[in-house]
């Protein structure tokens, strides 16, 4: 299949992005899937909490994480990325003397504002358009109740922080479920050296919680909270399992794709990120796990997957709660699907790096597929319907898990040209060239 590669695309008049175009073909071999990105930046903000140096394998590169690295490294933590391996020395933090750039990374922004609160740091928090349009209000409110004084500009980025002394507040209820508002009081708990209960968790992820266990912390949670009691860490070496919601194209890619056959090591499957293959295997996808085992706490197996006849189904709002960052390449998947597939539990895609409600139904609608979006729910009625889409590009609005989802459609009815390549950096730097060597 030499002719189905990828392309690059120079430039228009009208775009100052690099366009790139993803091919029709299916999808061999073992893939390679960077560290998990979620996991990556706690290993960097607990690692800079310990006295002794923590080496950490297999840290994702995106620029998510790499925000997070600069804004650790400003605040004068010791981080140093070599080729095998990341390594975080015990440093004293202190006041940030310039802006935290969080670029694209709401984790960046809201888990290090948990560091600055409990670490008694000041700092100025921004980013760029996409994330200053992201609330930060929520965790901020929280922060504020543990001590800090944090402004915002109407509850977004740019927004200054000075952390506590004094903590005011030692028991937590989350208003909604959030992995990232729960960890940054975690943080701020760790750096301030104080014990903290959360409550109506309603099981979000916990890489935090299993991460600090791994090292050793008086942590117990559940589904629905977490207690956390002050104590000493121990630097265990970390090893960063391949990220699931990266590997998630591809498995949506070969499961849609006729002929396809994949193979991906090391995933994280984590149960609170893994709604996709359930709702996979409701459609009548053909996935298989082996090979389970345990890196930091965190479990891990390698996944096989075999093109398929996919059908409808009906995805509720708990498995969707555990896909959120995968309903992209779901949405993918039910448009390949005959029948219509309806998906619950879908408000919370409006506040992404885009409106991905909006720009899933807008890729989805090209490749003459019907979609019905409402306030919390996705409906996308697949074959016989979906067909090849105009010659037109894809508009991303600067969401690289957009960008990932055109690639698993275009294997099906491609070719489709994406307006942005670099986006694909956020998380998966390489994206291109393993996709394309996958179709080879």
């Amino acid at each position: 299949m030499a002719g189905h590669t990828l392309r690059p695309v120079k430039p228009t008049n009208l775009t100052l992005q690099q366009q790139l175009i993803f091919e029709r073909a299916a999808l061999h071999g073992e893939i390679h899937i960077p560290g998990d990105k979620s996991i990556s930046h706690r290993a960097l903000i607990i690692g800079a909490a310990l006295e002794d140096s923590l080496a950490v394998a297999n840290l994702n590169t995106g620029s998510d994480v790499l925000a997070t690295v600069n804004a650790l490294r400003t605040l004068g933590a010791d981080v140093e990325l070599a080729r095998n391996f990341t390594l975080i020395r015990p440093t004293q933090l202190c006041d940030a003397t310039e802006s935290l750039n969080c670029r694209n990374s709401a984790s960046t922004a809201r888990m290090v504002l948990g560091l600055c609160a409990g670490a008694n740091l000041r700092a100025r928090f921004d980013g760029d358009r996409s994330l200053r349009s992201r609330t930060m209000e929520p965790v901020a409110a929280q922060l504020r109740a543990f001590g800090a004084r944090i402004e915002t500009e109407d509850g977004h980025l740019p927004a200054t922080i000075a952390g506590t002394p004094h903590v005011q507040t030692r028991s937590f209820i989350l208003l909604s479920p959030s992995a990232q508002i729960k960890s940054a009081l975690i943080f701020a708990a760790l750096y301030a050296q104080t014990g903290i209960t959360i409550s109506n968790d309603a099981g979000s992820r916990d890489h935090t919680e299993r991460l600090l266990q791994a090292l050793g912390a008086s942590i117990s949670f559940d589904r629905h909270g977490i207690e956390y009691r002050t104590g000493p860490l121990t630097a265990t070496p970390i090893k960063i399992p391949g990220d699931f919601s990266a590997a998630a194209f591809f498995v949506v890619g070969a499961s849609i794709c006729p002929g396809s056959s994949i193979q991906l090591r090391g995933i994280g499957v984590n149960p609170t990120r893994t709604g996709l293959l359930d709702a996979l295997v409701a459609m009548g996808a053909t996935i298989s796990l082996s090979n389970y085992r345990q890196w930091n706490e965190e479990p891990v197996a390698d996944i096989t997957v075999q093109a398929a006849d996919l059908q409808a189904a009906s995805i509720g709002s708990e498995i969707a709660a555990r896909a959120l960052d995968e309903i992209p390449a779901l949405a993918v998947a039910a448009a390949c699907a005959r029948g219509t597939t309806t998906i619950r539990g879908v408000r919370r895609l409006r506040e992404k790096e885009s409106d991905r409600l909006s720009t899933i139904a807008r890729m989805l609608h090209r490749a003459g597929t019907p979609v019905e979006v409402g306030a919390d729910t996705l409906q996308i009625t697949g074959r016989p319907h979906i067909t090849a889409p105009p010659r037109s590009v894809v508009e991303t609005d600067g969401d690289h898990r957009i960008a990932m989802s055109a690639a698993a459609l275009a294997s099906v009815v491609g070719p489709i040209t994406v307006d942005d390549a670099e986006i694909l950096d956020v998380s998966f730097p390489g994206f291109a060239r393993e996709w394309s060597a996958a179709q080879r």
